[in-house]
């Protein structure tokens, strides 16, 4: 039930690895509709028709993708993580972040969510891998764990999962920023959705370039019915068309100069696409997760 074991590993390890494949189901599993059907190197046809069959008997919506760290859906959740983290260090705070988010769609903005699945299990996570986040760790490190302990990035009254902004939160951040050496400046509501929402496109065109999905509506699916992305958007891929990809190029090459985040760089499928004034919508299907 996790995106981030291989698929391809586990196979190996197996006399049939034709029959080896993933069924990457999504918190809270009787809930939540959406099932990614983890087509393997050697996946055969009939073990994957079997397991998309298994999931529309259960009355989930199977997406079949490709073996990736993260899969489809938390690849892409992941750079919005990252540059989440990335704009408190530039001067936003959590409920400015969260509301954007929250009013263009999402049932729940990236910090929210943070203190509702528990803050210390991403901090154990960093410290295995000797990764330092500083806010985040703070956090953690004042015993502020999210909902579970009544306070995180926001603050729980007894018995609530009402979010509530926090002073003790904002105190904190300016004290690691003025330790470190940062300068806070004022982040827009426009940037904010846009270091949000346009990492994950790029993304999402990598994992188009890779085959690990065949096309963009199943990363629409995915995003429709494992995140909650709001259905009157269309799905990320296809908002993204709605956009304008030129746009969306442009704009992340300037975030990725200004924030000196190489990463933020347009994927070459999509600036090929932006260049050709083309759509993702326009690609033909066909791939190896297909």
């Amino acid at each position: 039930n996790t995106s981030y074991l291989n698929i391809d590993e586990i196979a190996k390890s197996t006399k049939r690895p034709q029959d080896v494949l993933g069924m990457h189901f999504f918190s809270p599993a009787n809930v939540m509709k959406l099932c990614e059907i983890v087509r393997a190197d050697k996946t055969a046809p009939d073990a994957l028709v079997t397991a998309v069959s298994i999931a529309r008997k259960i009355a989930k919506v199977p997406a079949v993708v490709g073996v990736s760290d993260g899969f489809v859906g938390n690849r892409m959740l992941a750079q919005r993580g990252k540059q989440s983290e990335k704009l408190l260090f530039e001067g936003a705070l959590p409920q400015q972040v969260d509301a954007v988010v929250t009013k263009f769609g999402m049932p729940m903005g990236p910090f929210a969510m943070g203190d509702l699945a528990g803050l210390d299990i991403g901090w154990r996570s960093r410290k295995d891998r000797g990764i330092k986040s500083e806010i985040a760790d703070a956090l953690c490190e004042a015993g502020r764990f999210g909902q579970k302990t009544g306070k995180g990035y926001y603050k729980y009254e007894a018995g609530s999962r009402s979010a509530l902004p926090d002073p003790e939160v904002e105190k904190l951040i300016d004290e690691t920023l003025l330790r470190l050496g940062r300068k806070k400046r004022v982040v827009s509501d426009d940037e904010i959705l846009e270091r949000m929402m346009y990492p994950m496109i790029n993304e999402g065109a990598k994992i188009l370039e890779e085959g690990i999905a065949a096309r963009p509506s199943d990363i629409d699916v995915v995003w429709l019915y494992g995140y909650g992305w709001p259905i009157y958007r269309g799905g990320p891929m296809f908002w993204a068309d709605t956009v304008g990809l030129k746009h969306i190029a442009d704009r992340l090459s300037f975030y990725a100069k200004e924030t000196n985040d190489p990463s933020l760089e347009p994927a070459p499928l999509l600036k090929k696409l932006a260049a050709e004034g083309k759509t993702f919508a326009s690609l033909a299907a066909g791939s190896k997760a297909a």
